[in-house]
């Protein structure tokens, strides 16, 4: 049975103390033996069978001995595999490296060149002892996209002339101009093994049917190269083809020669390249690994530093041995996790196998026609200049970095090219700080002054300008839509503001953030706002003219204060305004309650009713006076830190707070608070959240969703599912009810909402998993123990039945109780929410569907808890019978 604790950060620590053996305990075991799984050797196949053809083919593309990439190969397979940081990662001779390794061979020959990588390898070591490699993610994607677009026109010009039969020049200039010559002078015999080897790139991945699919297991690439070469060995044609001289006439690195600064320049050039390269690549398997749970819990996420250190110790190994540069290729990588490896042993096993095929394969190797080689490497050429990367950096208005960095690493040279987009990203960066966009307009009869960009002393005099252009005596909305407010623009702002409130204006400031900010008793909401954006956020709030004081108001009129007090602590917070109680005449504060006549005090429960407060407790933090959120007729009270009070009347429990003083409609028109607080809502995502995810939504929506999970859990507005997964669009498929709850099959009386869902879930989505998650505070669990006999069997009742066998559980004595590690529930309450998580996993195993899938293998069921107050989450452990829910704690996330 299903059990779930936290763990905290000391218990790894606890995890990895040696205990000492009992004195009657058995012998230790044997020590295990090494053992390979089976996956690790079929993925390790693959990869090498991808790995063959492209490492002879970047080999040829530099212009190095074609030995150089099986050297690279091997090495990257051997020594990354083994020492690296991403087991997943394949290693080996990669085409980002393929035009500065051909410029480091035409400038200084091939024996320095090797030395070059050598002294690259020492230079990944220092940095990898230095732990900066998350510094070398710092680099702009514009750029590095833009540096590989770059490397892949370079490398696709290049191996042009040799698909038509002649040979490639030193320059990206150099090819397009001896291009028209080239095409006068075709050889037909290599175009047609290029085209042949293209033709079954292209379409061997998009063979129809379960045929294609059987095909796809064998990869595009080694089918191209084969199909080329055993074409050109039956028809005879006279071709040019691989040469591997005698291993014992290969070169090894030398000395370097040639002028220390170049020499200097190469060394940063290729260790710039390698890195970057790899620590991406590494960054890309994670979030494959991501994807397969069983995978990623069972390697763990990438150590970046020690990547960085075996691709140093790879590249000091390859070098020596006069090989090519080394770093992570994303091609084989994929492959590999897509082959099913499960560690890095298919790694290394596949350079086992590229040493095998060095030395026992060459008379084979020698058939391959080297024109069919420069097509393999013109299309992954091709394939670096991404569409999708081109999309990405022109929606975040970076394509002119993208644009300068590619032209310039194919005119210039990639070192040059990168720092050139550099330089460009600078001065974006730059610009945009210091241009603000500030207009003003007028929308009935409120003046709207929009400052659009960062806010600094450059654009306080068109501030300025604008401000005062604003009429005495009007309602003014400035909205800076900016993260960022310097001295000079904050001292201008609330001189303004000083000035146009003593003229009996009013001022309110919005901005991207907006949330409940106490101003305090010395200061304006409006200053505290302003507060608030010079120091990096940015609150909405409302200042009025100075407010009459009590002497001034007549005779039983109250003054109001219209202070906004939202306080922008997370951009996801469900904001909510606190407007307070009207004060009397008589200069007392009204008893600050929020309760409308007809409802209990805050503090008493409607029995059966959930929606209403529990009693403050010592974990509540409970202040009265403000209306909260409450969903789908949940408790909003228990243990959540929130002010105590309830739903307002018109409509309960919808998350609508209701605030004595300010009447507002229940008709859902948007006129009112909640209509016009909705509508800011909206209006926020479409400006900033719309834009991120957008490529992403249209992707699901071209492929359709293909979630991993299915995750039942509670109508409770304070579960956030998305936000307590760390999960986004398509990732879950989930279904809310009041009180999680799963009816068993067959008792739904007309409702089979819940059980349609589970078998879409499990038949047709085919989710690999699904969780039944419960919480602290739950008003339905809260209503089953209150419940009493009889009375009206309203639809609130009627669905709760399907608790009542969780309820009979915990009063089970002949059952232990679901509890937590490391302290007992706190009440009732929790002991119900506990139980009931136990409870409806077990009606959940009777769906047919789920029971079918469990046999099968294809489907695991968890359990979890979810503690609103401590933002704790807690797992389900297979324990015993009662259930033990064990904790989730940060040290959990690199395990």
């Amino acid at each position: 049975m299903s059990a779930c604790v936290p763990t905290r950060a000391t218990d790894s620590h606890q995890n990895r103390t040696k205990r000492a053996p009992q004195p009657h305990s058995p012998p230790p075991s044997p020590p295990r033996r090494f053992r390979i799984a089976g996956a690790d050797v079929s993925a390790s196949i693959a990869v090498f069978l991808i790995a063959l053809p492209l490492s002879l083919g970047i080999a040829l593309a530099t212009g190095a001995p074609l030995q150089a990439g099986l050297v690279a190969a091997a090495a990257g397979g051997l020594v990354a595999g083994r020492l690296g940081g991403c087991p997943l990662q394949v290693s080996g001779p990669a085409a980002g490296l393929t035009v500065v390794t051909a410029d480091l061979i035409h400038r200084y020959g091939w024996r320095t060149t090797c030395a070059v990588t050598v002294l690259a390898g020492l230079a990944q070591l220092a940095l990898g002892c230095l732990r900066v490699a998350r510094t070398a993610l710092a680099v702009s994607p514009a750029i590095v996209h833009g540096m590989l677009a770059g490397i892949g026109v370079t490398i696709a010009v290049a191996q042009l002339h040799i698909v038509l039969g002649g040979t490639p020049q030193s320059s990206v200039l150099a090819n397009l101009r001896a291009l028209p010559a080239q095409l006068a002078d075709v050889h037909p015999a290599d175009v047609a093994m290029s085209v042949l080897t293209l033709a079954l790139l292209l379409l061997w991945p998009r063979v129809p049917g379960r045929l294609g699919q059987l095909m796809r297991k064998i990869p595009a690439a080694l089918v191209a190269v084969a199909g080329a070469t055993l074409t050109a060995s039956l028809t005879g044609l006279s071709l040019a083809k691989v040469d591997l001289p005698s291993w014992s006439s290969h070169a090894l690195a030398g000395l370097p020669e040639g002028p220390a600064l170049g020499i200097a320049a190469a060394v940063l050039t290729t260790t710039l390249v390698c890195s970057v390269q790899s620590l991406l690549g590494a960054v890309a398997v994670d979030k494959l690994v991501a994807g397969q749970p069983g995978l990623s819990a069972r390697v763990g996420r990438s150590n970046l530093n020690r990547e960085l250190l075996g691709q140093g110790a790879a590249n000091i190994v390859s070098g020596t041995l006069g090989g090519l540069p080394v770093a992570g290729v994303a091609v084989r990588s994929s492959a590999n996790v897509r082959a099913g490896a499960v560690s890095r042993n298919s790694t290394m096993l596949h350079g086992v196998l590229v040493v095998v095929a060095a030395l026992l394969m060459v008379p084979v190797l020698e058939l391959i026609p080297l024109a069919s080689l420069a097509a393999l490497v013109m299309a992954v050429g091709i394939q670096m200049v991404s569409l999708n990367h081109i999309r990405t950096v022109t929606r975040h208005r970076e394509v002119l970095v993208y644009a300068v960095t590619t032209l310039g690493v194919v005119f210039l040279g990639v070192l040059e090219g990168v720092l050139l987009g550099v330089t460009v990203a600078v001065a974006v960066a730059l610009n945009r700080l210091a241009h603000t966009r500030i207009t003003h307009d007028e929308k009935e009869g409120v003046h709207h002054v929009h400052v659009r960009g960062q806010l600094t002393f450059l654009a306080v005099p068109r501030l300025s300008r604008t401000l005062h252009l604003v009429p005495q005596g009007t309602h003014v909305v400035v909205e800076l839509d900016g993260s960022f407010m310097d001295h000079a623009a904050y001292e201008s702002l609330q001189d303004w503001q000083n000035s146009h409130t003593a003229r009996g204006g009013t001022a309110e400031l919005t901005g991207r953030r907006m949330g409940v900010r106490d101003a305090g008793p010395d200061r304006t909401g409006f200053e505290a706002a302003l507060a608030d954006t010079a120091t990096g956020t940015t609150s909405g709030t409302t200042t009025e003219a100075p407010a009459r004081t009590t002497a001034d108001a007549p005779t039983g009129g109250p003054t109001t204060s219209t202070v906004c007090r939202c306080h922008p602590w997370t951009p996801w917070r469900n904001h909510q305004c606190d407007h307070r109680r009207p004060t009397p005449a008589g200069g007392h504060p009204a008893e600050p309650t929020d309760q409308p006549a007809d409802r209990p005090a805050p503090g008493t429960a409607e029995p059966n009713s959930p929606g209403t407060a529990e009693p403050s407790g010592p974990d509540t933090g409970t202040h009265p006076g403000t209306g909260i959120h409450t969903g789908a007729g949940l408790n909003p009270g228990a243990d959540t830190g929130t002010h105590p009070g309830t739903a307002g009347p018109s409509n309960p429990g919808t998350g609508t707070p209701t605030n004595t003083g300010t009447p507002r409609s229940g008709t859902g028109t948007g006129t009112g608070t909640a209509g016009s607080q909705l509508a800011r809502g909206i209006s926020a995502f479409q400006r900033d959240t719309a834009p991120l995810v957008r490529g992403e939504l249209a992707r699901l929506a071209r492929e359709g969703q293909r979630p991993s999970q299915l995750f039942l859990t509670c109508a409770d507005s304070r579960l956030v599912t998305s936000m307590i997964t760390s999960s986004g669009p398509g990732d879950l498929f989930v279904v809310r009810n009041v009180g999680n709850l799963v009816p068993p099959p067959g008792e739904e009386s007309g409702d089979d909402s819940v059980a349609a869902a589970i078998e879409y879930a499990v038949d047709v989505l085919r989710v690999r998993s699904i969780t039944v998650c419960g919480h602290s505070g739950c008003g339905a669990m809260q209503a089953l123990l209150n419940a009493e006999p009889g009375g009206a069997r309203t639809p609130l009742k009627r669905w709760l039945r399907h608790g009542v066998p969780s309820l009979e559980r915990m009063a089970d004595d002949g059952r232990p109780w679901a509890r937590l590690a490391g302290r007992a529930p706190a009440d009732a309450v929790e002991q119900l929410c506990l139980t009931n998580v136990v409870q409806q996993l077990e009606h959940l195993r009777g769906h047919e569907s789920v029971a079918r899938a469990l046999r099968e293998g294809a489907l695991e069921l968890h359990g979890m808890y979810f503690h609103v107050g401590e933002a704790q989450a807690y797992l389900l452990t297979e324990a015993d019978g009662g259930g033990l829910f064990d904790g989730v704690g940060v040290a959990d996330m690199s395990a």
